[in-house]
């Protein structure tokens, strides 16, 4: 259920204009988006990254303990400093077919068949 970290560089954006020096990468995802409300995507949700690679959105990230050891108080800012889902650290994934990516590879997101179920919290 959480093979592939996905944070949005949006979110990033803001951490950095609330004091927070956080870049890509720095708090353990292995990609990072733009322009994809991530949290807002329904389970089961495919996003399709380059040429090949398929991955299948399987819920929300969950902050834990350490990304306050990355940056002292970040964990309660992802919890109940931002707008939107109860906290906000990305989404989980898992890959259903497996390739090479690239920065700026273009992401296609292919929404779950109806009823779309919110992402839960992992």
């Amino acid at each position: 259920m959480r093979q592939v970290h996905l944070i949005p560089r949006e979110l990033l954006d803001a951490l950095r204009i609330g004091g927070y020096d956080v870049s890509p990468g720095d708090i353990g995802e292995n990609i990072t988006t733009s322009g994809l409300d991530l949290e807002s995507l329904p389970l089961d949700t495919e996003l399709r990254i380059g040429a090949t690679t398929v991955i299948r959105l399987t819920g929300l990230r969950t902050p834990c303990v350490l990304i306050d050891r990355f940056q002292a108080g970040l964990k309660n800012r992802l919890l109940n400093g931002m707008p939107g889902p109860p906290f906000r650290a990305g989404v989980m994934a898992v890959v259903s077919v497996g390739g090479v990516i690239a920065p700026k590879d273009p992401i296609k997101a292919i929404l779950s068949q109806a009823p779309h179920l919110r992402l839960p919290p992992l």
